[in-house]
């Protein structure tokens, strides 16, 4: 798996920027209707989810170490579709389906990071963008009556952490693929 993840580090930092960027937009336009954040997170659930299957055909290991990344891009493209194709949604029902994705993608990125923790360091970077991700996921369904701006602030903030968590966890993969080429070479 580490070789698979180490080869694949740009998409993570893909799946970060990304999340940065819509983080960023979330929050310097909190104005932004609920209509257009619905499009734009659907835009940004199928780019992620897309990512994910892309690393998944690309890589060149076990299927028993890339189930879960093709598990998160289904689950991430499904969601994407979704919300693109009804974007007539609710608030309510956008609020749930938001949060049973981030629940989703959350424990698989756990998942992951805690069968990496045998095979590199600073897997918890991974594992944090997981944590933050179930956080949201609970937090949205305590609190499922709070008003469209306070949910774009919300939003905005999670996809902010989770893109700085996935952009970290991208360099230090990055690191173990330089790691391993240098030791590879002497």
């Amino acid at each position: 798996m580490t070789d698979f993840l180490s080869k694949h580090w740009w998409m993570f930092l893909i799946r970060g920027l990304f999340g940065i960027a819509f983080g960023i937009l979330a929050l310097v336009n909190p104005a932004i209707t609920l209509a257009s954040l619905v499009l734009v997170w659907g835009a940004y659930a199928l780019a992620d989810g897309v990512v994910s299957l892309f690393g998944l055909v690309t890589g060149k290991t076990e299927i028993d170490d890339r189930w879960l990344v093709g598990l998160q891009g289904v689950i991430g493209v499904a969601a994407g579709l979704i919300t693109l194709f009804k974007p007539g949604i609710t608030a309510l029902g956008l609020l749930l389906f938001i949060a049973a994705w981030s629940l989703a993608t959350g424990v698989l990125q756990i998942v992951t990071a805690i069968r990496l923790r045998k095979e590199i360091t600073g897997e918890f970077w991974m594992g944090l963008s997981g944590l933050i991700s179930v956080i949201f996921a609970f937090f949205i369904l305590a609190q499922p009556e709070a008003g469209a701006l306070a949910v774009i602030w919300v939003i905005g903030t999670y996809a902010l952490i989770f893109g700085i968590f996935l952009v970290a966890f991208a360099f230090r993969i990055k690191g173990k693929a330089s790691t391993k080429a240098a030791g590879k070479a002497a």
